[in-house]
């Protein structure tokens, strides 16, 4: 019989006191730090080619991307690492959180899936400032792109081919999905095997 997992509440205040000094990222939701896994080369490159892209595009703009090591505050309690980031609000280097993300993009592994399409699409919806959500799947061709519309209302785009082209009118950026795919290799299907 195994002991029920212990939660350790602590203030907004130690948890990013910690966030300092600690060699790991960790998650704030209302009172909980939870450590972030590693990734794999495949999860790096994917959000590393979207980065690139941000970065080459945005370079002579108010707005500025940032990939992997910056949180997102989504509320007073609640604390993100998104896998990439871009927001147009004037940061200091010293800051510790982004308040004023335009656009959110993570990259889906077996462990996040679930909470990136449900928990953080719920939360990040709530940011004011936040026009678009990239959703980009790690074992196959497939993005979703989730865009505020008038009225709060959220639209869904999904894109799977790789000549695709998919706009991120957040920052005026249109790329392809084979752009986003580069050097990422997917595992071979068993039933492909025969």
């Amino acid at each position: 019989m195994s002991l029920p997992e212990q939660y350790f509440h602590i203030s907004v205040e130690d948890y990013l006191a910690g966030e300092k000094i600690s060699p790991v990222r960790h998650e704030y939701i209302d009172g909980v730090v939870h450590a972030m896994a590693g990734g794999t080369v495949r999860h790096s490159r994917l959000g590393k080619n979207i980065y690139s892209r941000l970065e080459r595009h945005l370079e002579n703009s108010e707005c500025e991307a940032f990939i992997f090591d910056t949180k997102v505050r989504v509320s007073p309690t609640l604390y993100y690492y998104p896998d990439v980031v871009v927001t147009c609000e004037q940061l200091d280097d010293d800051d510790l959180e982004i308040l004023e993300p335009r656009l959110i993009v993570e990259v889906l592994s077996d462990s996040t899936a679930t909470t990136d399409r449900r928990e953080k699409l719920r939360e990040y919806r709530y940011i004011p400032t936040l026009h678009e959500y990239l959703v980009v799947w790690q074992n196959e061709m497939r993005v979703e792109l989730f865009r505020r519309q008038e009225g709060d209302i959220w639209q869904l785009l999904i894109f799977t081919q790789p000549e695709e082209l998919l706009t991120l009118a957040a920052v005026g950026l249109t790329m392809t999905l084979a752009e986003i795919y580069r050097n990422a290799h997917f595992p071979v299907s068993e039933s492909v095997l025969g």
